[in-house]
């Protein structure tokens, strides 16, 4: 089974290509490599990193910290979703 993590923040004013690069520079440091790895960007200065992982909805993989307050205008969103088809 595998299990896809959904990680979404919308940076702070003037702030989008800084996320981003932090976004980029976080799924790159995580403590495992997953199994893929997509960073998205949308209008508005927003973010997404997609994570794909071998497991069950509920296991234990390491999902993006919190960026600093300063850098985003909201806190991040997380969504974990499994995968149905292939």
């Amino acid at each position: 089974m595998t299990v896809a993590l959904m990680w979404e923040a919308k940076a702070a004013p003037g702030r989008g290509g800084e996320l981003l690069e932090w976004a980029r520079s976080m799924s790159r440091e995580l403590p495992c490599a997953p199994l893929r790895r997509e960073l998205l960007r949308a209008p508005q200065d927003r973010v997404l990193v997609i994570t794909w992982w071998d497991g069950p909805y509920d296991a234990d993989v390491p999902e993006l910290p919190d960026p600093a307050p300063d850098l985003i205008a909201r806190p991040a969103h997380r969504w974990r979703f499994e995968s149905v088809e292939a």
